[in-house]
């Protein structure tokens, strides 16, 4: 038994360091190689919208919280690089606050941008403020109890909050956002090499992440959390606090919100309010739906398949991709809730409910003749309990 155990773990291992292979290969040498320098960063930007898609399968597949607000986190992480980006290259010109300042008539630096003209607090920010702030958001919403529709209607909310609150800040670009920058710390963001370092970062990213979420799932934590997910009540008597599991979740899933965002950020070229709000929240996760959000890689083939097919089907047809993808999701959702990668164990348990139940009698059956009959045990003479009768009764009548 344990031999065959370690025999499964080895198996186990060898398939995923085979996928992770496969996946580098595809990443760092077949996609340079195959696509242009504008279809690269494209394949750059999806591969930032998977890894806020991984977070949202953590949290969402396997902890059951529907998170309708993780543009939140991906705002803040984003916001925090340009507003880095704009002050490097305000430094490099000379200038003592970013263009678009000027341009609006402010002329001294406001506060909360002078921590992140440096480099290590910025990086520091994006790693340390949207995991704190969910931390923050989670221990008031899950101590409390608030789940389900609750919880979803409450991010998405905080979503749109932020989005209105953006769009009024002339002091952060307002409705417009910021762009135009020139560097990603020192290396020009015009020259096609570092725009391909960009994605290779991206690539990267992607696979550690993907890395980290399966490692949760396949841990005690990750059984902890479907348990959560499924029998909330029963985990409590347990002696377990089932918002201090979620809260975990939901800080893990910003925390790759965040780091998305900063990416996105050079990548792009561009954040705006439009990038952060409810529609691109809800983009996040129809994404990890159509993928499959019970699944390790289903959310991340997800966003990708999803963000191409809008920029491949939005060429053609501009006005027509809003439905089409309001019909997959509800394909998706009312005859496939499992997602794409449902599919396949869903069409091979119609084949073996059809076609399986066939041949189990012909196995039985054969499985019947080839088993060796047990042989019937010896019959063994019963004692004559007149003679054992008759010496215990003498040997009553001696000892009296």
């Amino acid at each position: 038994m344990t031999t065959l155990g370690t025999r499964m773990r080895e198996h186990s291992s060898l398939t995923t360091l085979g996928g992770f292979a496969i996946a580098a290969i595809l990443l760092f040498a077949v996609a340079p190689a195959l696509l242009s320098d504008f279809r690269l960063n494209l394949l750059a930007k999806f591969l930032c919208f998977a890894i806020v898609a991984a977070g949202i399968g953590l949290a969402w597949g396997r902890g059951g919280m529907l998170t309708l607000g993780q543009g939140v986190f991906f705002g803040i992480g984003a916001y925090i690089m340009a507003m880095h980006l704009q002050m490097a290259d305000a430094t490099r010109l000379g200038n003592d606050v970013p263009e678009f300042m000027e341009i609006s008539g402010i002329r001294e630096l406001p506060t909360f941008w002078q921590p992140f003209a440096s480099g290590p607090v910025a990086i520091l920010g994006i790693l340390l403020l949207p995991a704190l702030v969910a931390a923050v958001l989670g221990y008031g919403v899950f101590k409390r109890r608030v789940k389900g529709a609750y919880f979803a209607i409450l991010s998405q909310a905080l979503a749109a909050a932020l989005a209105i609150l953006l769009t009024g800040q002339q002091a952060i670009g307002g409705f417009t956002g910021l762009s135009d920058f020139r560097a990603f710390f020192g290396f020009k963001l015009s020259d096609p090499a570092n725009r391909k370092m960009l994605f290779f970062i991206a690539a990267a990213t992607l696979l550690v992440v993907v890395a980290l979420v399966r490692q949760l799932m396949r841990s005690r934590y990750g059984e902890l959390l479907v348990a959560v997910r499924d029998q909330e009540e029963r985990v409590r008597f347990l002696g377990y606090d089932p918002a201090n599991v979620k809260i975990v979740a939901y800080v893990v899933a910003a925390f790759f919100a965040g780091i998305a965002g900063a990416l996105f950020t050079p990548i792009v070229g561009i954040i705006s309010p439009a990038d952060i709000g409810v529609v691109p929240s809800i983009a996040f996760l129809i994404g990890v739906a159509i993928g499959g959000r019970t699944t390790l890689l289903g959310p991340v083939l997800g966003a990708i398949g999803v963000a191409w097919a809008q920029t491949a089907f939005s060429e053609q047809f501009p006005s027509g991709w809003t439905y089409l993808q309001g019909v997959l999701f509800i394909v998706v959702v009312g005859f496939i809730p499992a997602g794409l990668a449902g599919v396949w164990p869903m069409l091979k348990g119609a084949y073996d409910a059809r076609f399986g139940k066939a041949v189990e009698p012909e196995k039985s059956a054969k499985a019947e003749e080839s088993e060796p009959k047990a042989e019937e045990p010896a019959v063994q003479p019963e004692p004559e309990s007149g003679t054992d009768d008759a010496k215990a009764a003498e040997e009553k009548v001696e000892s009296r």
